[in-house]
């Protein structure tokens, strides 16, 4: 048997959300843009990607082609439209069913291995697994218990059943796959994951895409004069946009606009008119523009217009958005918390604030906004840090943990031939 087998053909499991489908709303976030990454790129190194998710419209095809390589699948599971995140656990057999019937189409062996982001789809994994006898990733992305110790005002902790379910996925995977050390940590400290089958495989961010660039404010209707921050991602109280606008009605900083990018999410959906409500009862509604998710390009532009980007979120588990806007040369700043304590390099490429306070915050944001210089240093920082994270290494990293897991795969099954009794 030959050493580090590369794998021919993966399946990817993103049960709850497309890669196909526009960051920044509903439940299209960071990990839409990692699968999309990524398998383009695995793709690009000669590994062929399936990407399994649930179809969400009666009208999508079964197959598209997202890029070369790169293959996406809509199994249907449940109603098109309608359901929440925390109902699709009752589609879970429904979905893992349209999986196996679409392996089962060809001849056996088609996929060497299986990668599943998010709970869900690890859920999915697991039983293919044990289908197919191929060895199952996981990518956790985010975690149950982790969210609920640092869980935002208001907000509804994570359910039992989630946290059960990462347990079962945790335990079964061959292989993890973490952000940072810090994720890492929480698998072993919170999940009794084995440090042995955890590897940290940070992700990256499109340096070609996001770079520095001209600054364009015309493009969302900005004032070229004044300062401009930027919060840019899905609107729920994880994420935190409500203490960038309590602490700019505590700013002493003239002319400061706080633009807002994204869409309603998660318990965000229960009161999508809320943040405009707080401006409101604060009286800043003047200075904050909503604006709604925006294409790559459009997001690059938006980094470029602003003066700081914003990530006050309650957790991360690593922050693209920070590395995007740093790649720009827009310092951030953001809170000390999961990935984003790795994504920010503090006082080099931004700040990274303790806690939620919005006098604090208002604090930190006023004194860069008073100093051009510091801002100036920090965005030369945020451009060289930003400058060692890309997809390429992701994915090269990616394709020796399966690698590894594929040898280790067939050891144990090879080892299993020689000790049983014909």
């Amino acid at each position: 048997m030959a050493e580090w087998p590369t794998p021919r053909r993966i399946a990817t499991l993103s049960v709850h959300t497309s890669p196909l489908e526009q960051p920044g709303t509903g439940d299209a976030g960071g990990m839409n843009v990692y699968i999309v990454e990524v398998s383009k790129r695995l793709a690009r190194l000669g590994v062929e990607v399936e990407i399994f998710t649930r179809s969400t419209r009666s009208d999508l095809p079964p197959r598209v082609e997202m890029a070369p390589g790169v293959t996406v699948r809509h199994v249907t599971s449940g109603p098109f439209e309608g359901l929440s995140k925390e109902e699709l656990p009752a589609q879970l057999c429904a979905f893992t069913n349209g999986v196996l019937r679409a392996e089962a189409a060809h001849p056996p062996g088609r996929y060497d291995l299986i990668h599943s982001h998010y709970w869900l789809s690890g859920q999915v994994g697991w039983l293919a697994r044990e289908r197919w006898g191929v060895p199952h990733v996981h990518t956790a992305h985010t975690l149950a218990k982790v969210k609920n110790r640092l869980i935002a005002a208001g907000d509804r902790p994570e359910p039992k059943a989630r946290v059960i379910g990462e347990e079962q996925v945790i335990a079964e995977s061959d292989r993890l796959v973490a952000n940072t050390r810090f994720e890492a940590q929480d698998l072993v400290a919170y999940y009794d994951a084995a440090p042995d089958r955890v590897t940290v495989v940070q992700p990256g961010v499109d340096l070609e895409r996001f770079r520095p660039g001209v600054r364009d404010r015309s493009r969302f209707g900005l004032p070229e004069r004044g300062k401009v921050i930027a919060f840019v991602g899905r609107i729920q109280p994880l994420k935190a946009p409500d203490v960038l606008i309590s602490a700019l009605a505590r700013m002493r900083e003239p002319d400061t606009m706080l633009v807002i990018c994204g869409g309603p999410s998660g318990s965000g959906l229960e009161r999508p008119s809320a943040l405009i409500e707080l401006a409101e009862s604060l009286g800043v509604s003047d200075s904050v523009v909503f604006l709604p998710p925006q294409d790559g390009a459009g997001l690059a532009a938006l980094y470029r217009s602003a003066d700081l980007v914003a990530v006050p979120s309650y957790n991360e588990s690593f922050g693209l958005v920070a590395l995007e806007a740093q790649a720009c040369g827009t310092p951030v700043v953001a809170a000390a918390v999961g990935g984003l304590v790795t994504a920010v390099r503090d006082g080099l490429s931004g700040v990274l604030v303790d806690g939620h306070d919005a006098e604090e915050w208002a604090r930190v944001l006023d004194d860069l906004l008073a100093s051009p210089s510091l801002r100036r240093e920090l965005s030369a920082g945020a451009v060289a840090h930003a400058a060692d994270f890309s997809w390429d290494r992701t994915a090269e990293n990616l394709v020796q943990v399966y690698r590894e897991a594929v040898t280790e795969h067939r050891a144990l099954i090879a080892k299993r031939l020689e000790t049983y009794v014909w």
